[in-house]
């Protein structure tokens, strides 16, 4: 049954609310507690049972942190990671180009640097290398090496590790494994086909984390004392934001505690980048993913591969704003190319229609940097798996997001395994593709097909989940401050969201190209302020802009926002429906 009775919503949306068994969870955990009602419905949600309420408000990196040896290989990593500390061996650091494999890195490089060792940062190019290890490139860092770590790369590498005969490899990854690994020291991987997946959730940072948990401990065995990892938490939280990784479990601890030691404002690399970023209130999992991953993806996507690495790594407060800056920069290059982008690949995508189980579109000379992004779009507008590809040649590389419930990185492999792609691989979440030209049409056709069997296709505009309705006057600055406890919010943990109903628009103010500012009322004591973005971008900026006195019904998120030092409630508002006919 529709939530309200709103079946279908200005941007033609049917409104689903908890359940009956939902509300009287979170009824009771209320009464057990006396938690506010909307924060019990938050917690009931996310399964949160009564009597571990306080607990889960206050999540501890001591309760939650998995045992670093459940991992396969993880001691034999760490052993010979230290072992290369120990002989002042020379190292070298092989990441992937984007924000999660430049966290990575930096988790490495920092914390060599303190221990006395300057490791070699090496990030392939995405245009001319690809992605993960290449052959000419592992042999010649193994030619001046004695030790190379690949970060959020290399469980598929098999050749190019083969490649690297001269020296000793550690591969610190998440991606789907294949069902054999590649010849080297150690492969630590929660994804690895013999794992039991049960870490399965953590980016690359996190299981770069663990190894240098696992490192600690081995150096405490022998007396000695390693970097303090807490000091680390605030690129492990980037990394799992930026990531896309589900914000369950360790996660959750990993995340609320780095954004502690990012509000501290320690490292040069992400104080510049919060700077240039006109970042003015603390960090949340919003800024990690909105504001400063998109900065640190950019080198990758368009510019010199490892300024993020660089970025993050550094402990120059002047080399940090240059950085930073350069970064800011081509991240506005970037949106400017994924405008363009974008805007074909949508009108090719419906022209082949958004309805079946898979959306794609392909075409000349689109950038490979942004092609990701733009699959991004497409799976939001369609809520169906995506594909997007641009063509150098009769060669093109693509990328791909999905849907909760759809494994786009398995599908993708088992293309590769069937020969109708040069490569694929990737999480549950994202992949990554290279496919020639006369292998297309079959390729998609094929993945439509696997996708399908999943259960992608089935729905239409995706339903709006809400929590509850909330008045005006509930919704204070305290319970907001409350419900936050329950998160980090993000990825396998949405944001709360809850309706107000049947307000007026009091106030309605254009802002910039597309956005829409708003004050609601009830008519009464209560009134609120609303901000929507890219409202104007469809149907809600003109029916909200010429409202006639008309009443609503509000969906959003509920905000803090700062001004001048103060601060007051906003709802980040997300859809509308007509109060009076529902």
């Amino acid at each position: 049954m529709s939530f309200l009775g709103v079946e279908q919503s200005l941007t033609g949306r049917r409104w689903v609310g908890p359940s009956v068994e939902l509300e009287r969870a979170s009824e009771m955990m209320a009464q057990q507690t006396s938690l506010p009602r909307a924060v019990c419905q938050v917690l009931a949600r996310r399964g949160v049972p009564a009597m571990e309420a306080k607990g889960f408000l206050a999540p501890t990196l001591k309760e939650l942190l998995p045992d670093p040896r459940g991992m396969r290989d993880m001691e034999v990593a760490a052993t010979r990671f230290l072992q290369a500390v120990q002989r002042k061996e020379r190292v070298a650091v092989f990441a992937d180009y984007d924000v999660d494999g430049g966290s990575s890195a930096a988790l490495l490089l920092v914390w060599l640097r303190q221990m006395g060792l300057q490791a070699t940062l090496y990030v392939p190019d995405r245009i001319d290398e690809g992605y993960g290890p290449n052959v000419p490139a592992m042999q010649e860092l193994a030619a001046r090496h004695d030790l190379i770590i690949c970060v959020d790369c290399g469980t598929l590498s098999h050749e190019p590790i083969a490649a690297a005969e001269e020296a000793d490899v550690i591969v610190l990854d998440h991606h789907l494994g294949g069902e054999t690994l590649p010849d080297c020291v150690a492969v630590v991987n929660p994804n690895r086909q013999d794992e039991s997946g049960d870490l399965g959730y953590l980016c690359a940072a996190g299981v770069v984390f663990l190894m240098l948990v696992e490192a600690g401990r081995q150096l405490r065995e022998t007396r000695a004392k390693g970097p303090d990892l807490m000091a680390l938490l605030d690129l492990v939280a980037l990394a799992t934001v930026a990531d896309v990784a589900p914000l369950i479990e360790a996660n959750r601890a990993l995340v609320r505690q780095g954004l502690k030691v990012m509000a501290q404002r320690h490292r040069p690399g992400l104080v510049a980048l919060s700077d240039v970023s006109r970042m003015d209130a603390a960090p949340s999992s919003y800024h990690l993913g909105f504001l400063l991953g998109p900065r640190v993806n950019a080198g990758g996507r368009i510019g010199q591969a490892d300024l993020g690495a660089r970025l993050l790594s550094t402990d120059s407060m002047v080399e940090a704003e240059a950085l930073a800056q350069r970064l800011d920069e081509l991240n506005t290059e970037r949106r400017e190319i994924e405008n363009a982008v974008r805007a074909a690949a949508l009108e090719q995508a419906e022209q082949r229609g958004l309805e079946a189980p898979l959306v794609w579109a392909a075409a000349d000379g689109w950038h490979p940097g942004v092609v990701g992004i733009v699959a991004s779009r497409l799976k939001e507008a369609a809520n169906r798996p995506a594909i997007v590809i641009g063509f150098d040649g009769d060669e093109g590389k693509g990328s791909g997001r999905s849907v909760s419930g759809v494994d786009l990185g398995a599908s993708i492999q088992r293309l590769a395994a069937e020969g109708l792609l040069v490569k694929g691989g990737g999480h549950k979440m994202a992949a990554g593709l290279t496919v020639m030209r006369d292998k297309l049409e079959p390729a998609m056709e094929r993945l439509s097909e696997l996708l399908a069997k999943q259960g992608a296709g089935q729905g239409g505009p995706a339903d709006l989940k809400l929590d509850g309705a909330l008045m005006p006057k509930a919704a204070t600055v305290d319970l907001i401050e409350q419900i936050e406890q329950a998160g980090p919010f993000g990825a396998g943990a949405p944001a709360p969201r809850f309706a107000l109903p049947d307000l007026q628009v009091r106030f309605a103010k254009r802002v910039g190209d597309s956005h829409l500012k708003l004050s609601l009322s009830d008519g009464m004591s209560g009134g609120l302020d609303a901000i929507a973005f890219g409202a104007f971008d469809g149907p809600l900026g003109e029916r909200l802009s010429n409202h006639g006195g008309a009443r609503f019904h509000f969906a959003g998120r509920l905000e803090i926002n700062t001004w001048g030092g103060r601060q007051s409630v906003q709802l980040r508002l997300e859809d509308v429906a007509d109060a009076g006919n529902g």
